[in-house]
Parts: C-alpha cells; sequence; structure tokens
C-alpha cells in the first residue's frame, strides 16, 4: 500500500531541496566542503557572518556574538544536538563531543548547568546554550525562562528548582562548588532552539496514558509561552531521535507537532536524526540559517528617543558655552574700554600717571609712547611726489 501523495509530497518537497541547494547548482561559486558536501560561499557567509539585507545596522542594538537558546525535555536530545552541530560546521566528524550526553536519562544525571559552547570553536559568531531539561510544573519552567529571556544566561549557572529533592540539591550545592566557571557577562538570548524527542511524541500520538497527556501539556505550554517568541516568530523545532523511527513515523511526528504547535511542519520543524549523512549536515545548516535569519531579523532597536534627548541636551550645553564666553568676553571689553579713556584724560591734562589707582593694565599702556605721523611728509605715497 503506498503512502498518501501529501506524505510523499512532504518526504520529498522538491521546493525545500532547491531552496537548500539550488545555489550550488546554479552557481560555480562554491565553498569548502563539510562532511563531503559542498556548501555554498553565500551560505557559509550566511552562517558564520551573517546579517540581514536591506536594514541599517546603526539603528539596531547588534549583539558581538548571537546567542541561541536550546531547551526542551529532559533526554530530547539538546547536548548529543550541540555535539552533531559542532562537527558538522568544523568539519570534523571524529571530533570528540563537547557537551556531556547521558546515555541513560532514567539514571543519567543530565544538564543541571547552562553550557555556552561557541561555533565553530574560538568564533565569536554565534553561540549555543545547553540548558537543564523541563520541569513536569510548568510554573517552574515560567520562572526559570522568565529571568532567562529577560536578564540573559550566564555561563556555568546552575539551574535549581525548588521541586528538586534533597538528596539531589546536596549533589548540586557540592557540584557547584567544585565548579571552575568564573562570572561571565550576561548574554542576551536571541532565538531559541526547541527539541522534541521524536520517539516520546510518537508514544503520546498512539497511547492515551495521562502521564503522557501531561508531558505534551509541558510541550504546548512551554512552546506558546510568548517570553520564548520574538514578536510574531516562534522557536525553530528540531525533532531527534528520528534514526530509532520508520521514515513514515517521522513525517507523522513532524506533521502532528506542526499541527499541535501551529507551526508549518515543511519550514519550521526540522528533522535531525542521529545518523552522520549529508541529508543531515543539510537540513542543521538550513536550521542554523533559519534560527540566525530570524535572530536578526527581530534585533533590538535603539532607544531613539533617549538618544534624541542626549543630542539636545548636548547641542543646548554647547550653546550655554558659546554664551558664557560671549558675556565674559564683552565684561572684559568694556572694562578695558573704561581704563584707556582714563588714561587719554590724563594725557590730555599733561601730567603722567603715577598713582597706583589705575589699574595694571591701564598703567601698562600709559607708558606707551605716543606715534606721531608727519603727514606733509608722507602725503606723496598716494598724491604723487610732484604735490607739495
Amino acid at each position: 500500500m503506498s503512502r498518501p501523495a501529501t506524505q510523499k509530497q512532504f518526504i520529498v518537497n522538491q521546493n525545500d531541496r532547491q531552496r537548500i541547494t539550488g545555489s550550488a547548482k546554479q552557481s560555480d561559486e562554491v565553498g569548502e566542503t563539510i562532511n563531503g558536501i559542498r556548501i555554498p560561499v553565500h551560505k557559509q557567509i550566511e552562517l558564520l557572518g551573517f546579517k540581514v539585507a536591506g536594514i541599517d545596522l546603526t539603528d539596531y542594538n547588534v549583539p558581538k556574538t548571537t546567542t541561541l537558546l536550546l531547551i526542551g525535555p529532559k533526554g530530547s536530545g539538546k547536548s548529543s544536538l550541540v555535539n552533531k552541530i559542532s562537527r558538522v560546521l568544523e568539519d570534523d566528524e571524529f571530533a570528540s563531543d563537547r557537551a556531556q550526553v547521558s546515555y541513560d536519562i532514567s539514571t543519567g544525571d543530565g544538564t543541571y548547568f547552562l553550557h555556552e559552547y561557541l561555533i565553530p570553536r574560538g568564533s565569536g559568531s554565534f553561540c549555543l546554550y545547553d540548558s537543564r531539561g523541563l520541569s513536569d510544573d510548568s510554573l517552574e519552567n515560567l520562572k526559570i525562562l522568565n529571568r532567562w529571556m529577560t536578564k540573559g544566561v550566564h555561563h556555568g549557572e546552575l539551574v535549581k528548582r525548588k521541586s528538586d529533592c534533597s538528596s539531589l540539591k546536596g549533589q548540586l550545592k557540592c557540584k557547584a562548588q567544585k565548579s571552575t566557571c568564573n562570572p561571565t557577562q550576561a548574554r542576551k538570548i536571541n532565538f531559541v532552539i526547541f527539541v522534541v524527542n521524536g520517539l516520546s511524541v510518537l508514544e503520546l500520538m498512539d497511547g492515551d496514558d495521562e502521564t503522557k497527556k501531561s508531558y505534551t501539556d509541558m510541550i504546548v505550554t512551554t512552546f506558546n509561552n510568548p517570553l520564548l517568541s520574538f514578536k510574531d516568530d516562534k522557536p525553530v523545532i528540531v525533532v531527534t531521535h528520528g534514526d530509532l523511527l520508520s521514515l513514515c513515523d517521522r513525517v507523522r511526528v513532524r506533521v502532528h507537532l506542526g499541527k499541535l504547535l501551529g507551526v508549518p511542519p515543511t519550514r519550521q520543524i526540522f528533522d535531525i536524526p542521529e545518523s552522520n549523512d549529508s541529508v543531515v549536515a543539510l537540513t542543521i545548516v538550513d536550521m542554523l540559517r533559519y534560527s540566525l535569519e530570524h535572530a536578526d531579523r527581530n534585533l533590538p532597536g535603539k532607544d531613539r528617543l533617549s538618544n534624541k534627548m542626549y543630542r539636545s541636551s548636548l547641542q543646548y550645553l554647547l550653546l550655554l558655552l558659546v554664551l558664557g564666553i560671549a558675556i565674559v568676553y564683552q565684561i572684559r571689553g568694556a572694562d578695558f574700554r573704561c581704563h584707556s579713556s582714563e588714561i587719554h584724560l590724563d594725557e590730555a591734562t599733561g601730567s603722567i600717571p603715577n598713582k597706583r589707582k589705575v589699574s595694571e593694565r591701564a598703567d601698562f599702556h600709559s607708558h606707551l609712547p605716543e606715534i606721531h605721523f608727519d603727514w606733509r611728509a608722507t602725503r606723496h605715497l598716494w598724491l604723487g611726489s610732484d604735490v607739495e
């Protein structure tokens, strides 16, 4: 029995494939190879030096490093996604894992500290922040997300919850004391990547367990939290563990999430399994491009009112300074003219000003020799030598 036509169109979407690789086929300008894939130069520039065309960057507060926050339930594969993204962009399939991955979420510790990963290593283009798995309590998630989205994230920050048991609180306290991470400057989050486990979603679709239903409600409530949206742009969704599912089930999961969360499954939901092949690498590149473009599109604008008030205040200060200098100059000029008239009167009477009543400036000018011109001797300069 063949699959429905809509699923076939969804699996092999020619428009999406052309949007990913069309430029490389139409142009000879091709960049470096990433895992055996020829990535166009313009796509590499968009990833490592991304800027949205048509905007004046002077009107926006452009961050030095764009920050992408990874959130999702425990065991959804956030840390594994960090390692996969790092390998693809660094073109090193055998590089060691940068993020600690838990093998069994039921016994493993998971991620309890915020971790910053510059992509690629040592680059300042953008970074990924790996976070602790979401809680089953929506209020706890709301409190933590509110702090991250409004005040920023810190590398090495311990993520504590009131619902943590006493033994876990003791372990986290011990880990925090051994931590060697120095306090870092808070990074403002520019976009959010929501990671979900495709296998868990499929089990929710086929089961009626109340626990699984609460899991679905937690995903929907967290994803629709307005704190995670930038204007009308909701987070991008990454579905992991697709290698454990059949191709048909992977399609069902994406379509189900699209209907559940109200986003287009072909453009905003990316299926990134654990396999290492060219399709996965291109999907990662496309997902990052989507995230970075939307991060740039929603850059915070500068406060035009405060800048205008600052410029106006500066202009008023300069005007007052000029007026002050002009007033001082006028006062000192009037004082000089007053002293000059006193000296002229004394010379008219034929007396020499020996008294100290006159200021030092007037006394200085009074001793200057008087200059006399012989007009009869110099008039030939403009009347001619024959005029007497």
